[in-house]
C-alpha cells in the first residue's frame, strides 16, 4: 500500500482538494482510503462516506494533533492494509504552521490557499518546508499576478517541491495531482522504525499537564521567556 501524508494550515481547501484527486485515482481503478486527523470537531468523514471512500478520522482533543498523529500513524497504516486499500491519504490539522507531520520516504503534500495572505509562506515552518508537492488553492479569487507572487514566495521557501495550482471546487489541476500520489514502487507494510522529516514542536512544562495559573512560580519544564532588553531584566 501507498502511504500519502496531507497537511496544511486550517480552511486551506485539504479536504477539496484530496477528494477531487481521488475521483481522478478512481477512474484508474485505485482503491484509496483516507484517515483525517483533528483537534476538537471535524465532519469531512461524513464528505468522504458520501463519495464511497473509506475513512476512519481520530481527534486529538487537548494534544497537539501532530503529536496524536505520530503516536497513531502505524495503527492507521495496519488498518488501510487490512482494508486492502491501494494509496491511504492522512490528512492532518495544521493549526499552528509550525506543524511537522510528514515521515522520511513518504510523500508529503502541503496544502496553502492564495488567501492566506502574502507573506504566509515565510511563517509557515516544516509544514511547508520540507513538503515534496505544495498544491496553492483559491486561485480563482485573486488575479493572475498576485497568484505568480504568491507562488514566488513559496518557492522561495521550498524551492526543491512541486508547486502546483488546483481548483478545489472544479477540480481543475486535480488530474495532474493525482498523477504523482499513486507509485507501485512506493508500496509498504509497515511505518515502524521510519523517521520524521523534522522534530515535533516542542513542549513539556506545568501548562502541558494542566497548570491554569499565570505566574514564574508555577512555570516548570521546557518553558522559554520573550526578550524585551535590558531594562527588564
Amino acid at each position: 500500500m501507498n502511504l500519502v501524508i496531507f497537511s496544511g494550515p486550517p480552511s486551506s481547501g485539504k479536504t477539496s482538494i484530496i477528494l477531487k484527486t481521488i475521483e481522478a485515482l478512481k477512474e484508474r481503478n485505485i482503491s484509496v482510503g483516507v484517515v483525517k486527523f483533528d483537534c476538537l470537531y471535524t465532519d469531512d468523514d461524513i464528505l468522504y462516506e458520501k463519495a464511497g471512500i473509506p475513512v476512519k478520522k481520530g481527534l486529538s482533543g487537548a494534544l497537539c494533533p501532530d503529536h496524536f498523529f505520530a503516536s497513531n500513524i502505524e495503527e492507521v497504516v495496519q488498518w488501510g492494509i487490512d482494508m486492502g486499500l491501494d494509496l491511504l491519504i492522512t490528512e492532518s490539522a495544521g493549526l499552528c504552521n509550525r506543524c511537522s507531520p510528514y515521515i522520511k520516504d513518504i510523500k508529503g503534500i502541503c496544502v496553502i490557499d492564495n488567501l492566506s495572505g502574502i507573506n504566509t509562506p515565510k511563517k509557515i515552518g516544516p509544514m511547508l518546508k520540507s513538503a515534496d508537492i505544495v498544491v496553492i488553492t483559491k486561485g480563482d479569487i485573486v488575479s493572475q499576478a498576485e497568484r505568480e507572487v504568491f507562488s514566488s514566495k513559496v518557492n522561495s521557501v521550498n524551492p526543491r517541491a512541486i508547486t502546483m495550482h488546483i481548483n478545489g471546487l472544479t477540480g481543475q489541476g486535480a488530474y495532474e495531482l493525482s498523477t504523482l500520489l499513486y507509485d507501485e514502487d512506493n508500496d509498504i507494510s509497515s511505518v515502524q522504525g521510519m523517521k520524521l522529516r523534522f522534530p515535533m514542536p516542542a513542549a513539556m512544562c506545568s501548562y502541558c499537564l494542566g497548570e491554569t495559573r499565570i505566574g514564574e512560580a508555577y512555570q516548570m519544564g521546557n518553558v522559554r521567556k520573550i526578550d524585551l532588553g535590558d531594562d527588564y531584566e
